[in-house]
């Protein structure tokens, strides 16, 4: 795949204070890159330097094949940017606001009217064309504004917390929203703090953590980078003990103990075999005498790795 966003050693200073500490990122074309880290971590501030809003102190991002720095003009046609926190021309109807946009980026007259029908119709915002910005709740506001940032067509969508402060229907309607842009076949660079839902749409994650990127790369590769043997959860109906024994004699287990959760005890074991190894596991219990009623592999989510490869500071 080709790097649609690459940044090398990029550093933002404000006076004594380091907000980016050196940022290597790179986002590859059609992905969906979940940019993760708490209240202070740096990300807005990555994003604004993409989006030719702030200049870095060293180091160099590059978009599309085009310097933030030297070529912003081209920058700003590749991208539509969200910020976290947007203003709204409140006493302008939605379909001026979108209408005004897109005169801003030069867009003919005679095109606006079918392009701010279609960005509604995309939005769902079709049923509100006449009413006032001021009138829409803060999920519309949001669905508009990210429809604003598409008036021009970019190739990249960055977006600073899309989802920030919407109630939950809000928020599933932005992911699939998000889902809808990717299968378009926009990039997007998506920050949020909403763990569980950037692993819902995200093909891609950077951790970052007081300026620093912790790690990035997709979640599969992530997963294996920090967690060396597999963990699988087994329950049966009788002959627990013996079978913790058992698994504990072979050398493709490294550990099994019981845990217990809802009343129930399970099996959980750390195994370093492949898939086939994994069913000739399974085979062999069932073959031993072992009533086996749930044999299953524990995958690692979002929320788990960002504890395990963090430690809790801010910039």
């Amino acid at each position: 795949m080709t790097a649609i966003i690459e940044t090398q050693g990029l550093v933002k200073q404000y006076g004594k204070f380091t907000a980016l500490k050196g940022i290597d990122l790179t986002v590859e074309e059609g992905a969906v890159f979940g940019f993760v880290g708490p209240n202070g971590a740096g990300k807005t501030t990555t994003l604004r330097i993409l989006a030719t809003l702030l200049r870095p102190t060293a180091g160099q991002a590059r978009i599309a094949g085009h310097s933030v720095e030297k070529e912003r003009r081209a920058v700003r046609r590749a991208i539509g940017y969200m910020p976290d926190f947007f203003g709204v021309y409140g006493d302008m109807k939605v379909w001026e606001y979108l209408d005004f946009f897109a005169a801003c980026y030069e867009i003919p007259k005679d095109v606006r009217a079918t392009l701010t029908k279609d960005l509604l119709e995309l939005v769902e915002l079709s049923h509100r064309r006449e009413d006032y910005v001021d009138a829409l709740s803060r999920g519309m506001k949001q669905r508009l504004c990210l429809a604003r940032a598409l008036a021009h067509d970019p190739q990249v969508l960055i977006l600073d917390e899309p989802a920030s402060g919407l109630d939950p229907r809000a928020r599933v309607e932005i992911r699939e929203l998000l889902r809808e842009l990717h299968k378009m076949g926009k990039t997007i660079l998506v920050s949020s703090h909403i763990l569980s839902e950037i692993q819902e749409i995200c093909t891609h994650i950077g951790i970052i953590e007081a300026g620093e990127l912790v790690t990035s790369g997709t979640l599969e590769a992530i997963r294996e980078q920090i967690q060396i043997h597999r963990v699988l959860r087994i329950h049966l109906i009788t002959r627990l003990e013996d079978a913790q024994t058992w698994l504990a004699g072979r050398p493709d287990v490294h550990a099994v103990a019981p845990v217990t959760a809802n009343g129930k005890t399970d099996l959980q074991v750390d195994f370093s075999g492949d898939d086939e190894a994994l069913a000739g596991l399974l085979a062999e219990m069932m073959a031993a005498g072992f009533s086996v009623i749930k044999f299953s592999e524990e995958t690692t989510n979002l929320e788990d790795l960002f504890m395990r490869l963090t430690k809790g500071i801010v910039s």
